[in-house]
């Protein structure tokens, strides 16, 4: 029996994988060996390893790493002790193959512990771009580090073998979480309102906005002109939390004083998968800079606002309106999605992330690839 190991940070990238998960807890040929860390373990962001046990999978290892700080400092110190961590947590459970999904400083530091246990690596998102943000440098780091290649689209998987990858370790897959939306019932707008207090019977923005990391100094102007645009938008509003990044918190207060302010706005830490979704599928707009918003929103033919720097270099669909951290801008982005106009002429969007198929081409992989000495050995793909 292979086992697969698999590391999940946050909310996100486990909604994003969680398809991948049931199909390796269902194979009979596979054992899932989870590995969590990051936010998941921070009541700051909801416990959500709560979510996770709820849900029904054995977690195998739990690697504290989040330092109580949101400087660039901290960031680097949790990195140091996440690898630390990890490398103790390989030494009691050790998968024969370890999957890692994009982008952030935590799955670094677990890609970073793998390469002298000799553990190889699978990455899911190689070859994207978010200029935006340091989680750039991270991706393409684990992708040298990895053995396997995952990407969502078919520019990614070309950029992947310029990066020296050798061809015939880059899958075209496409994006897991999408298969979310083939297995799941969504729920109704009198289900959201019952468990989580949401309103959405008068037209409703989610809004997720991340720090910018490459731009941290402008965080607090930068969410003072998006609250004030939401302000004179005339659309209820409900917020979820950003990511564990520096200046995190700056954005977390600037929001709940934000609602404290406005009756028609709302924060929610958490909302799991299932609800986050449902809220898409309700919502008249997307506002911030998620990655949700780049790739899961085009399934709902739902226009996004997407703010600044963060997501520069991701390929997206013509639901997204791409502006800069000003107000004004920012209201005409708005003003423009919520628009008939808009909303019909994503009749025929498709979305370029895949059609949710690729949690069983994911897994297939896993399984089948040969995992001997000559697989740990790269060579360099000269173009």
């Amino acid at each position: 029996m292979r086992t697969i190991g698999v590391v999940t940070v946050a909310r996100s990238d486990y909604g994003f994988c969680l398809p991948i998960l049931r199909r390796i807890q269902q194979d009979p040929e596979l054992s899932l060996s989870l590995f969590v860390t990051g936010m998941h373990l921070s009541p700051e962001f909801g416990m959500t390893v709560r979510d996770i046990e709820r849900d029904g999978f054995l977690i195998d290892e739990r690697v504290d790493m989040i330092l109580s700080s949101d400087t660039p400092e901290g960031t680097a110190k949790s990195m140091g002790l996440g690898t630390i961590g990890f490398a103790q947590a390989y030494a009691r459970s050790r998968p024969d193959i370890l999957l890692i999904l994009g982008d952030r400083f935590e799955m670094h530091a677990a890609a970073v512990a793998a390469v002298p246990m000799l553990i190889p690596i699978a990455h899911i998102d190689s070859g994207a771009i978010t200029e935006g943000a340091i989680d750039d440098v991270f991706r393409h780091s684990i992708t040298k580090m990895s053995h396997l290649h995952f990407a969502q689209t078919q520019e990614y998987a070309r950029r992947t073998v310029q990066m020296g990858e050798e061809p015939q370790r880059v899958f075209l897959t496409g994006a897991p979480s999408l298969d979310n939306l083939r297995e799941m019932t969504l729920l109704g707008q009198d289900e959201l309102k019952q468990r989580f207090d949401l309103d959405l019977e008068s037209p409703t923005l989610i809004v997720t906005y991340h720090p910018v990391t490459l731009e941290a100094e402008q965080t607090a102007f930068q969410v003072r002109e998006l609250l004030a645009a939401l302000k004179g938008s005339g659309s209820s509003v409900v917020f979820t939390y950003p990511n564990a990044d520096a200046q995190g918190r700056e954005i977390t207060e600037q929001v709940r004083q934000f609602c404290g302010r406005h009756p028609r706005a709302q924060v929610v830490a958490n909302l799991g998968t299932r609800a986050y979704f449902s809220l898409m599928s309700h919502a008249s707009a997307m506002v911030g800079n998620s990655s949700s918003g780049i790739v899961e929103a085009a399934s709902f033919k739902l226009p996004v606002v997407n703010i600044g720097n963060r997501q520069k270099g991701r390929v997206h669909g013509k639901n997204v309106i791409n502006v800069a951290p000003i107000k004004d801008e920012i209201q005409r982005g708005i003003a423009r999605a919520v628009s008939p106009d808009f909303r019909a002429g994503l009749d025929d969007l498709a979305n370029p992330y895949g059609d949710g198929h690729a949690s069983e081409l994911i897994v297939n992989a896993l399984k089948n690839v040969t995992l001997d000495a000559d697989f740990l050995k790269k060579t360099f793909h000269d173009q």
